[in-house]
């Protein structure tokens, strides 16, 4: 196989270890076009021996050069703003036309599926769980200690989490909410830790029972998936999500498993997956250990089979076209 030519925006740093996977399986050239990043993932250096450089205009270039194009779909349901409506027609005939449609997700596959792809290829979303999975400095014990990890931004559910915080009335005895992310909430029972760095982040959700991810779908956003949610598994945590996280939507958190799925934008559903869990210790440390089961088989290495496998089959398809022409 050819070297692939792999655009995007930025390398962050969960995804230095996804990039350098599939450079070790296929050989890959990353072209940065740089632009606004997301989630809170600051841009990083690439993967050590992994050639990058900066490449504006890129797609159009590969098609002007009749170069096979893959595409990396987030999207699985349709922000409700003008420039995606406006773009859903061109985003339509990219599914259809692309020689392949990698996903992170089934949801994802599903969304891209409706809109006319058929060549479409499931890399799963994942962390570096060698890392998320080392032992963490703090312990549990002691109340039921909820999580919370993200941005103060009304698509992250944090205002729907402390409302449900406020419906489940626990007692200090019974449980405590830990945040990451904002810097303070005045609230009892609930401290906010600012942002916190790797080591740091990880030792949170060693001691955390659960992490809750409430995010809700608004006009612009709603959550591809939430890393967040591989992380905290690695940590044998079990996982309170809402119905619009990628994760949940995706399979990675099953309700009654591995967590519990609630309505999104529903603090009372939210207090009472919040009670439930906090009367049952037993059953969320079951989960939790079911999570930290499930979270293996998302590992860079399936990421990257995955891309390995779509690029595979537009190199089939381009070699029988030669032959049969």
């Amino acid at each position: 196989m050819k070297p692939v030519l792999f655009i995007t925006g930025h390398v962050p740093a969960s995804r230095r270890g996804a990039y350098a996977a599939l450079h070790e399986r296929v050989g890959i050239e990353l072209a940065l076009f740089g632009g606004p990043h997301q989630h809170g993932a600051p841009p990083g250096p690439p993967p050590a021996g992994v050639p990058a450089r900066a490449l504006p205009s890129a797609w159009w270039a590969a098609r002007r050069a009749g170069v096979p194009f893959v595409f990396w779909a987030a999207l699985w349901r349709t922000p409700r703003v003008a420039a995606h409506v406006v773009a859903l027609p061109l985003m339509r005939a990219i599914y259809r036309d692309a020689d392949a449609i990698v996903t992170y997700g089934p949801h994802v596959s599903e969304y891209v599926a409706r809109h006319g792809a058929k060549r479409i290829f499931l890399a799963p979303q994942a962390v570096d769980n060698a890392f998320w999975s080392a032992p963490a400095a703090r312990g549990r014990g002691g109340p039921l200690r909820f999580g919370f990890a993200g941005r103060e931004d009304r698509a992250k559910g944090l205002a729907v989490l402390l409302d449900g915080w406020r419906l489940a009335g626990f007692a200090p005895r019974e449980a405590t909410l830990e945040l990451a992310g904002p810097a303070a909430v005045a609230l009892a029972g609930v401290s906010a830790r600012g942002q916190l760095g790797p080591e740091a982040m990880r030792d949170f959700y060693g001691a955390c029972d659960v992490l809750v991810v409430p995010s809700v779908a608004t006009r612009r956003f709603i959550e591809p998936w939430g890393l967040v949610v591989n992380e905290a598994m690695n940590q044998a945590c079990a996982i309170l999500a809402s119905d619009a996280v990628g994760a949940a939507a995706g399979g990675l958190v099953v309700d009654r498993r591995n967590g519990l799925v609630v309505p999104a934008g529903q603090p009372r559903a939210l207090a009472g997956a919040m009670r439930a869990l906090a009367g049952d210790r037993e059953r969320c440390e079951a989960q939790g250990r079911a999570g930290a089961h499930d979270v293996r088989a998302y590992t860079f290495a399936a990421w990257a089979e995955g891309f390995a496998r779509a690029l595979d089959g537009v190199w089939q398809r381009a070699n029988a076209g030669r032959l049969t022409a």
